[in-house]
């Protein structure tokens, strides 16, 4: 699933090849992606005549900022967004077409149809679900140490799970945490009430520090991630555990392991992430 990283660089992309078209017509092939409106008429229908303005995002999230629509988008496992002409050979997988008045389209591939989109009048995107209850951006001044601190300390649950936990904090998936635990020395499945306050602050520093060194190199490409204009991520080379299993930690030189902590599959490094 794309992750923080990923997303913010779709994000990106995307503003540099739709904001400023004008939606003529809209398709939808899959109607089991449309959430909301429930009729899928009514989306489409709603979405002629818009112009989309800006490409925000809010966690894992895209949000297309339209005349008086907010489009909410989550690309989960397989989402792909790309600009097409309109007389180019449609893919198997494009499920829902975005026609614009200049002739481009705007469409989205999923292999596997699990992506999701919400419609709302602008200004309400925020008062219900998806977004409505989504924790702090980890690039934010809401983010913050202490608020880090007292999520930890009131949960036994693992510290994996609640880094996973979106409403603690938004865009963080299972390659980030890996990474972060690694890159902080902390074993995911160690209980969050548990952590000294040096582990909470070298998460929370790793955190913001890890997931901005992947913007900066496009996201991570693992199994099939592309940007909106087809180009691959890059921090996938500057990864410490995640995929690695079996080979040497880039630190001590001790063998990655692999093993299931909060649900998925997780990579450590056994010397460097004590448990204890």
């Amino acid at each position: 699933m794309p992750e923080l990283p990923e997303v913010e660089t779709v994000r990106r992309t995307l503003t540099e090849l739709v904001v400023g078209r004008t939606i003529s017509d809209v398709k939808v092939m899959w109607p089991k992606i449309i959430k909301h409106p429930e009729e899928v008429q009514e989306f489409c229908t709603l979405l002629r005549g818009e112009t989309i303005h800006s490409v925000g995002r809010r966690g894992k999230f895209l949000i297309f900022y339209l005349d008086q629509f907010t489009l909410v988008s989550h690309l989960r496992m397989e989402g792909k967004y790309g600009l097409f002409n309109a007389e180019d050979p449609m893919d198997l997988h494009t499920h829902i077409t975005f026609t614009f008045e200049d002739g481009f389209e705007l469409r989205y591939k999923d292999v596997r149809k699990f992506g999701t989109m919400h419609l709302f009048q602008k200004g309400a995107e925020f008062d219900v679900l998806p977004l409505k209850k989504l924790g702090p951006e980890p690039f934010s001044k809401e983010f913050s140490l202490q608020m880090l601190t007292e999520k930890l300390q009131k949960t036994e649950r693992a510290v994996k799970a609640v880094l996973l936990d979106q409403n603690v904090v938004v865009g963080l998936g299972n390659i980030y945490v890996d990474e972060v635990l690694f890159r902080a020395g902390v074993h995911p499945e160690k209980k969050a009430s548990s952590l000294t306050p040096s582990e909470v602050e070298r998460i929370h520093k790793e955190t913001i520090k890890t997931l901005q060194e992947a913007v900066d190199k496009g996201g991570s490409t693992i199994r099939s991630y592309l940007n909106s204009q087809g180009q691959i991520g890059m921090f996938q080379l500057s990864l410490f555990v995640y995929g690695r299993k079996g080979e040497p930690c880039r630190v001590c030189g001790t063998e990655i392991e692999k093993f299931v902590a909060a649900g998925r599959g997780t990579h450590i490094c056994p010397s460097c992430q004590k448990r204890t």
